[in-house]
This record gives C-alpha cells, structure tokens and sequence, in this order.
C-alpha cells in the first residue's frame, strides 16, 4: 500500500444543528473515521449549498491530514464561516462570457 491515505466519503446526518458529513481514512496501519460539521444555518443562509458540502469538508480533511502526517490527534471538525466564504469565493460563478468553458463570439 502507498504512503498516501486513501480517503473516501462515507454519507452525511442531519442533527438540530449541524450535518456530519464522515469520511473514512484508509491507510497502510488501519482505517480511521473522521466526522465534519457545517452548521444548518449556512445552508439557509445560502452560505453553504448542499451539493458542496462534501466537497468543503473534503478540502478541510485534506488539510488537517496534510498538517499533521496523516495522523490528526482529533477526528472532529467543523467547518468555519472563513471556510465557506474562501470555498464559494473560489467556486462561485464564471465571468460572463465564458459559460461551460467557451467564449462567446462577439459579433460585429
């Protein structure tokens, strides 16, 4: 087996608060489970859109993993308000212009 951790997503619960979105970390010594929150108000607020969610953890989890040689000490995260903002700044809409990665032809 590679150095590399295999990580996949497992599914996702709905709690009062939050959704727990856990991922399993497979590696060389064993598998660990790994749970992030996103707390339910940033999907109402539309901070946060439900297909992104894993996504969004999914990067968060691949840095926590990246920081700490694949062994982070905690296995519970939550996703921050600056977490959102840097992933829907990053993934938002294209310009215009260039819509499903064509540019529009000007007509003269």
């Amino acid at each position: 087996m590679s150095d590399s951790p295999i990580v996949q997503y497992v599914g996702f619960k709905v709690t009062p608060l939050v959704r727990e979105y856990t991922f399993s970390v497979r590696e060389a010594t064993g598998v660990r489970e790994f749970i992030l929150n996103i707390e339910n108000e940033a999907f109402v607020s539309r901070r946060a859109r439900y297909q992104d969610a894993p996504a969004i953890c999914a990067l968060r989890l691949s840095a926590e993993l990246a920081a700490h040689s694949n062994h982070p000490q905690e296995s519970h995260f939550a996703i921050t308000a600056s977490e959102l903002d840097s992933y829907r700044m990053s993934h938002g809409p294209k310009s215009p212009g260039h819509s499903n990665g064509r540019r529009q032809q000007e007509h003269f």
